[in-house]
C-alpha cells in the first residue's frame, strides 16, 4: 500500500533480548528497549494528525493543541516501560493520579513499535471521529500497515500482546482526558451561552459572522501543570486610550504604520506563520510539523520521540489555555476596530482578525512555549530548515531557514503585527508568558 509519510527514514531493527531495567517498583518486561526502534511510527501518526486537524470542523487552535498534548501523553506512557531509566508522570501532573495507566503483565515481551502504533490508533480515532469517511479510512489503514510491519519482526504472540496493551493505555488516556470535560469541545467553539462584555476599550466582533468569540471559557480548563495558568499570567496591557501621546494609541499607530509601510518579506513573514483553522492545521499544528521535521533529521528513536512530543504537547495545550485565561480576563480590543474608529476608517490588513480578544497574542505564547521546549531538548543555536508549507500554492510557501528556536519565536510572534493582528505588548508579553511556561514544562520529572 501506499504511505502518507513524507518523513519515513529507515526501517525499525530487529527486536533485542533481555534488556530491562526498569524502576525497582515497576514490572520488569524481558524486551528490547525503545532505542532499538525508529521513531518512523510516531512521524506518520504526527503527519496523519495534522492532516486530521486542517480537514475536520472545528478544531480551533485550543481544540487542536488539547488533541495534540493528550496524544503526546499517551504515546509517552504507552512505551515508557520500554524506556530504561525513565518514570510514568502520574503524580506530577494535574489529577493524574497514580494507577490511571495500565501495568505491562510481568516479564512479558513487548514490540514497542506496536504498542506505540495501537495506542494512537485508539486515541485518534476516538478524537477526530466526526472527521471524513475517507480520514477514518486513512486512520484504518495506517494502524493496519504498521501491524503488518511488525509481524515480521517478532512472533504473532508478541504483537498481539503488544496491541492488546497499547489498545489498554489509549482507551485508559481517553477517559482520563475526557476528565476535563472537553471530549466535544470541538462541536462548542462559540457556546451561545456568553454574554459578550461591551464597554469602552473591550473587545467587538470583527465579523458579522463570529458574534460570539472563540472559546471563551477556555481559560478554566484544565491545564497539565496548574503552574502553567496561575503563575505565568502577564501584566496587564497598556491602558485603553484614545489620547494621541498614550501607550495604547501609539502602539494602535504602529501597527497602522506597519502594515501600511509592509515590505514583500513581511508580507510572506505574516503569511508563513498565520496557519489559519480550516486551511492549515493551526499554529500548534505549525509547533508539531517543526517537531517532526527535527526528529526526521535527527533520525531519532521511539524513545526520544515519545518524550519530544509529550513534552511539547503538554507545553502547547498549556499555552492555550494559560493565554486564554488573559484574554478572557482582558478583553482587549482588536487593533482593526480600535483603528477604524480612532486612526483611519478605510485601513485594511492583509490577513482575517481572529475572532477573540486581543491580549496576549496566542502566536507568541505558544511560540514562546515550543521555543523554549525545543531548545531544552536540544540546544540553543540549532538552526533548521520549516517546510511546513512548501506544498501550498496560495501563499510564498518557500522552505525557511531558521537559526535558533529562538529565532523561530521571534519571527511567528512579530508576524502578528505585520499581518495587523496585535499590538505589541501582546506579542513581547505573550512570548515572555510562553517561555515561562516552556520552563516549568522542563521540570518535570521524566527520569
Amino acid at each position: 500500500m501506499n504511505k502518507i509519510c513524507l518523513y519515513c527514514l529507515f526501517f525499525l531493527t530487529a527486536t533485542l533480548f533481555l534488556q530491562s531495567c526498569q524502576e525497582d517498583d515497576e514490572p520488569t518486561v524481558t524486551t528490547a528497549e525503545t532505542a532499538d526502534y525508529s521513531s518512523e511510527v510516531v512521524l506518520d501518526w504526527v503527519e496523519l494528525t495534522l492532516k486530521l486537524t486542517e480537514e475536520t470542523d472545528g478544531y480551533t487552535p485550543p481544540v487542536a493543541a488539547r488533541v495534540y498534548g493528550y496524544s503526546g501523553l499517551a504515546l509517552y506512557e504507552s512505551v515508557r516501560h520500554g524506556m530504561p531509566g525513565y518514570r510514568s508522570l502520574e503524580g506530577q501532573l494535574s489529577s493524574f493520579n497514580t494507577g490511571v495507566v495500565p501495568d505491562i503483565s510481568e516479564g512479558a515481551e513487548y514490540h514497542w513499535g506496536a504498542v506505540a502504533n495501537s495506542t494512537l490508533k485508539v486515541f485518534l480515532s476516538s478524537c477526530f471521529k466526526i472527521t471524513s469517511a475517507e480520514n477514518l479510512a486513512l486512520i484504518d489503514a495506517l494502524e493496519a500497515y504498521y501491524t503488518t510491519q511488525f509481524r515480521n519482526e517478532a512472533s504473532d504472540e508478541v504483537i498481539d500482546r503488544s496491541i492488546a496493551y497499547g489498545e489498554s493505555v489509549g482507551v485508559a488516556l481517553l477517559t482520563f482526558a475526557n476528565s476535563d470535560g472537553q471530549e466535544e469541545c470541538y462541536n462548542n467553539n462559540f457556546p451561545s451561552s456568553y454574554t459578550v462584555p461591551v464597554g469602552s476599550g473591550l473587545w467587538e466582533p470583527t465579523s458579522a459572522d463570529t458574534p460570539i468569540p472563540l472559546q471563551p471559557y477556555w481559560g478554566s480548563v484544565r491545564p497539565f501543570m496548574q503552574i502553567n495558568v496561575a503563575e505565568t499570567q502577564p501584566v496587564p496591557p497598556p491602558p485603553f486610550s484614545t489620547n494621541p501621546n498614550s501607550v495604547f494609541y501609539l502602539e494602535a499607530l504602529e501597527a497602522y504604520d506597519a502594515v501600511i509601510n509592509l515590505t514583500p518579506e513581511q508580507k510572506v513573514i505574516a503569511e508563513f506563520w498565520s496557519d489559519d483553522p480550516g486551511n492549515t492545521a493551526t499554529p500548534p499544528g505549525h509547533s508539531y510539523s517543526i517537531m517532526m521535521q527535527i526528529l526526521a533529521s535527527e533520525k531519532a528513536n521511539l524513545a526520544r520521540a515519545a518524550e519530544v512530543y509529550a513534552k511539547l504537547g503538554m507545553g502547547v495545550h498549556d499555552a492555550f489555555v494559560s493565554c486564554w485565561k488573559t484574554k478572557y480576563e482582558t478583553n482587549l480590543i482588536r487593533p482593526i476596530t480600535y483603528i477604524h474608529e480612532y486612526i483611519d476608517d478605510s485601513w485594511t490588513i492583509p490577513l482575517p482578525t481572529p475572532p477573540f480578544p486581543e491580549y496576549t497574542s496566542g502566536h507568541s505564547v505558544q511560540s514562546g512555549a515550543t521555543a523554549q521546549i525545543l531548545t531544552d531538548l536540544f540546544g540553543e543555536n540549532y538552526a533548521f530548515v520549516d517546510r511546513t508549507h512548501i506544498t501550498r500554492t496560495d501563499i510564498d510557501g518557500s522552505a525557511r531557514s531558521i537559526s535558533s528556536y529562538n529565532e523561530y519565536d521571534d519571527e511567528a510572534a512579530i508576524s502578528r503585527l505585520y499581518g495587523g493582528i496585535h499590538y505589541r505588548a501582546a506579542i513581547e508579553l505573550g512570548v515572555e508568558q510562553g517561555i515561562e511556561i516552556g520552563k516549568n514544562i522542563g521540570t518535570l520529572q521524566f527520569r
